[in-house]
């Protein structure tokens, strides 16, 4: 085969540091514009983005190319950089993420569930739901050290 073809939707989970609310309800969609830049500038797509005041989820579909380590830290940094900007006040995301793959058949269900996040964590919070992230997808984990 003369050329690379790749379908890679992944789900990608990250929080505040210390699951802090440092997101400004009023920012979080300036945020998702500003992640969804950073991936056009570096060659990757967002396909969803959603998430609330202490944590982001993004539907990334990633060329062959780009590691999804590598998004994910050009993603967490740059917007670092900018909420610091923004909101004038000290803003770390939690080191690590959650990374699911996403098959194609199953795209439309999870830019739903990214795009209602604010409606779903009135039922869940953040920990219960990355829990469940972690045993739906067969994720290995210390329940000890998975949310620092």
């Amino acid at each position: 085969m003369s050329h690379t073809y790749v379908s890679e939707l992944i789900h990608v989970v990250f929080s505040t540091k210390g699951r802090q609310n440092s997101i400004p309800r009023d920012t979080l969609n300036r945020l998702g514009s500003f992640l969804g830049g950073i991936a056009r500038n570096n060659g990757f797509k967002t396909i969803a983005i959603g998430g609330t005041e202490n944590h982001v989820h993004v539907l990334l579909s990633l060329p062959a190319t780009m590691p999804l380590a590598k998004a994910v830290q050009l993603l967490k940094g740059g917007s670092s950089k900018w909420l610091n900007e923004t909101i004038k006040s000290r803003f770390e995301w939690q080191q690590g993420y959650g990374a699911f793959s996403v098959s194609i058949s199953q795209q439309v269900s999870t830019i739903a569930y990214i795009n209602r996040q604010a409606e779903h964590h009135r039922k869940r919070n953040f920990e219960e739901e990355f829990i469940a992230f972690l045993k739906k997808h067969n994720v290995d984990y210390d329940p000890r050290y998975v949310l620092g």
